[in-house]
């Protein structure tokens, strides 16, 4: 369930700091009833930023995909890197 807080209750960074680190979820701040802003964790941030990383390459390799690239395996993939970087 999505943690909503009015705008006054920024008065208190503090209680919204302790809401954002101890929920790992993003607050939601309305004002006059209506939403306004959504404050989260650099934790949070960071973790929804590579998880938006990952779904934009997955989108990257389905059009490849349907575009007819060619697939490469994936042992041959990791030969290769483990080739480059000597592991």
């Amino acid at each position: 369930m999505p943690i909503i807080r009015p705008i006054t209750d920024l008065r208190n960074t503090n209680e919204i700091s302790e809401i954002c680190h101890s929920s790992g979820e993003p607050v939601f701040i309305t004002k006059n009833g209506h939403g306004d802003l959504v404050v989260m964790s650099m934790a949070t941030y960071e973790r929804q930023m590579a998880l938006l990383e990952v779904y934009q390459k997955l989108a990257e390799a389905e059009e490849q995909v349907e575009s007819g690239v060619p697939n490469i395996d994936g042992k041959e993939v990791f030969d290769k890197l483990r080739g480059k970087y000597g592991q």
